[in-house]
């Protein structure tokens, strides 16, 4: 496990001049010079970006999602940025981020706008007019006769943009990207070491309020306010108890109200800070724990640490995933599973950035037959979860990956289950 150096760890989320903090203008200029290269050494000759977390990585702008594709953005070989937005969006742009010259009304020509038109000719109208904005652009900034990837594989945006004279790629750009995005910068760590802190200030407000007869969705409510307290935007992460825990409930938080003995946990996976999304399991106990309790807390802890001290540089997927449970240790009886695949979720380490799944992705169901190579720069989630009787437990890290193995950037307790007495 690498150890971390002398004061490394987060500091305020203020604009201070007396300490370097996360530098946010580094961060947006290292991403988009990071997609530039990749866009330079490609056979692409511009980029068109509808992903929200591709669409900030580029420009750092903070996409909400809206209603679909009312944003994109062009970035071209030389290096141009051209970006489309809603009329309040774009004319906020124009005055809040000089470092985007060129900033436009987009038509919306993909998602909830044409959906909801009721009208074929509508949405063909409004396709057409995105890919025309873009083929204008193109033109103008010198790439018109050049290949155009597109990260999304909307069909009815690709044929307007083959008839408006322009060749694209989706595939080559998916993966551009996803080489971009795939190792993070120093300030995009530094993001995921802050946002895993804002989770630990959730996790005290748990231990703090979490007491038989509080249903599960009372005690999570006063999670999430202390997480919006901090500075995050919460765009998932749930909290549930007892019976509830194993097999995790459907609905994830409940009115289920709470009993002396439950094991309750709490994922706060897509909390963001400054986009750059978490996912943080911790177990606690409503008392003393059982004796069937404890060992299942062990046995996920084992096994969590057990991985982790397999990632390094230069390891491959698969020779990391021979560390997580077979399919005795995943309980597959008792799913009735025959295969790795039918367990999502259950056992695995998947990338974090700005988004929740990114590169790579650690699991018995895929990483045996399709490696990949662990690279120094990957931050990732780590989690595993054990039954204990008729309730289970979860535990999960948040790690950037170092020359000498992984750093962990989760520091709420791990080695026990947190006791909440009552």
């Amino acid at each position: 496990m690498h150890e971390r150096e002398f004061m490394a760890g987060t500091r305020g989320t203020m604009a201070v001049d007396w300490e370097e903090r996360i530098d946010v203008q580094r961060m947006r200029r290292e991403r988009y010079e990071r997609a530039l290269a990749r866009l330079e050494d490609s056979s692409l000759g511009a980029l068109l970006l509808v992903s929200d977390p591709n669409i900030r990585y580029v420009t750092g702008l903070a996409m909400t999602g809206g209603s679909g594709a009312d944003h994109y953005t062009l970035l071209t070989e030389d290096g141009d940025v051209v970006h489309w937005d809603t009329a309040d969006h774009a004319a906020n742009q124009r005055y809040n981020c000089p470092w985007l010259d060129d900033v436009r009304y987009a038509a919306p020509g993909l998602g909830n706008v044409p959906r909801a038109s009721g009208s074929d000719s509508a949405r063909s109208f409004l396709a057409w007019k995105m890919a025309g904005l873009v083929a204008d652009a193109m033109a103008e900034y010198g790439v018109a006769d050049l290949a155009l990837g597109v990260d999304v594989g909307a069909r009815r945006l690709h044929d307007a943009l083959d008839e408006r004279g322009v060749e694209t790629r989706t595939e080559e750009a998916v993966d551009l990207m996803h080489d971009a995005r795939k190792t993070k910068t120093r300030d995009e760590i530094e993001c995921l070491r802050q946002v895993a802190a804002i989770c630990e200030a959730g996790f005290q407000r748990i231990a703090e309020t979490a007491r038989p007869g509080q249903r599960e969705s009372e005690v999570w409510g006063e999670a999430v306010r202390e997480l919006w307290r901090h500075g995050a935007t919460v765009g998932g992460g749930y909290l549930t108890s007892g019976p509830n825990t194993w097999p995790k409930h459907q609905a994830n938080t409940t009115d289920r109200a709470m009993r002396p003995g439950d094991l309750v946990y709490a994922d706060f996976y897509n909390v963001g800070y400054l986009g750059y999304r978490s996912c943080y399991y911790r177990t606690f106990s409503l008392g003393e724990p059982t004796e069937a309790q404890r060992d299942a807390y062990e046995t996920a802890v084992d096994t969590l640490y057990r991985v982790l001290e397999r990632i390094e540089p230069g390891v491959t997927t698969d020779e990391v995933a021979e560390a997580f449970p077979d399919m005795e240790g995943e309980h597959a009886d008792w799913y009735d599973a025959d295969e790795h695949w039918q367990l999502t979720t259950n056992h695995w380490a998947h990338g974090l950035g700005l988004q929740l799944y990114e590169v790579p992705l650690i699991w018995r169901g895929i990483s045996p037959d399709h490696p990949i190579e662990i690279e120094e720069g990957m931050t990732m989630a780590v989690e595993t979860q054990e039954p204990a009787d008729r309730q289970g437990v979860r535990v999960e890290e948040m790690v950037v990956v170092r020359e000498d193995g992984v750093e962990v950037l989760s520091q709420w307790p791990v080695e026990e289950i947190t006791r909440i007495d009552h």
